[in-house]
């Protein structure tokens, strides 16, 4: 297998998880005992990927621990994280993609069956899960294999998971085209999946399929409360 690098989202300040974030980091919320992230690291280095790069902005020195917790750890600050979207966490690792075949994860992801990075991935792609009936979440249009459309809405159409894997040629190409966009007005205001639409043309994307459960994003303290019990007892310490 060639070399492979993985990127973390990791530098929001999950305000839908109030009053949870107030003071920790979302992705650092434990679900049944683990951190969030963790979950994902677990997957990552299970695959055998060896360079982990975790994009940091909201509360960044809570995520110290994990370069001294798991080998092939890097930290990179998102200083942008409080005025622009989450195309400034891509910008700050441009300098990494295009080093090697990559994974982009958000971390605010609890993956319960980390068989998922298992997958042989020939070609770049999201990871996606069907949903019957319309949805107005961010969803893949397809023709045949082929992803010609992210965006949000969609009917009987994969919906984004939060994991995407790119070749190290689209994955540079992506890190050219976010630089482009930096140098246009309204940048700041892009989701870095919406300069992956424009290069559908210039990728041949695909999606890779996972099963309701195996990974869950949680954005929410209902759907985290939902997924792991113990949030539901009155008075938690967090």
């Amino acid at each position: 297998m060639a070399r492979e690098i993985a990127v973390l989202m990791a530098a929001g300040k999950g305000e839908r998880m109030l009053p949870l974030t107030r003071t920790l980091p979302k992705p650092l919320i434990s679900v049944h005992g683990t951190p969030m992230i963790e979950t994902v690291i677990a997957g990552l280095k299970r695959r055998g990927v060896g360079d982990i790069y975790v994009i940091v902005g909201h509360l960044k020195e809570k995520f110290s621990y994990l370069p001294e917790a798991y080998d092939g750890i890097t930290l990179i600050e998102n200083t942008e994280y409080m005025h622009k979207n989450n195309i400034s966490s891509i910008y700050a690792a441009r300098s990494i993609l295009g080093s090697a075949d990559c994974f982009i994860c958000e971390t605010d992801l609890y993956v319960a069956d980390p068989s998922i990075f298992d997958k042989a991935l020939s070609r770049s792609g999201y990871y996606g899960k069907r949903v019957p009936g319309y949805s107005d979440d961010w969803v893949f249009d397809m023709a045949g294999d082929r992803i010609t459309r992210v965006g949000k809405c969609g009917e009987n159409a994969y919906n984004m998971v939060g994991i995407s894997y790119f070749r190290r040629d689209d994955a540079l190409l992506l890190a050219h085209a976010v630089e482009e966009a930096y140098t246009h007005p309204g940048h700041e205001e892009l989701y870095w999946d919406e300069i992956v639409d424009r290069l559908l043309d210039r990728m041949d994307m695909t999606v890779y399929p996972v099963q309701e459960g195996q990974i869950v994003e949680l954005d929410t303290v209902a759907q985290l409360k939902a997924v792991d019990p113990s949030y539901r007892k009155e008075n938690r310490n967090q």
